[in-house]
């Protein structure tokens, strides 16, 4: 009977690896562009604060500090 099974937990291993993978560079390509391109942090403002937020203290714990205060003075002088 196990027999059976082990074709099948081979796919659901493989398809679970396959998500983990794909999770990992989404994340990575996603903080990626948010560290290269400030405009496409602007426009994560307005759509996803929430990772926008998630992207500021992992910087800040990293020591980097700053980023999100440039954004900020940017993004309040092209209001006016």
């Amino acid at each position: 009977m196990s027999r059976s099974m082990d074709p099948l937990a081979k796919k659901i291993f493989k398809g679970v690896l396959i998500a983990e993978l794909m999770g990992v560079f989404g994340a990575y390509f996603l903080f990626n562009k948010m560290n290269t391109s400030q405009d496409f942090r602007h426009t994560m403002s307005k759509k996803f604060p929430f990772i926008l937020e998630v992207y500021y203290k992992s910087i800040e714990h990293s020591g980097m500090y700053g980023i999100r205060e440039q954004d900020q003075e940017k993004w309040l002088s092209s209001k006016n």
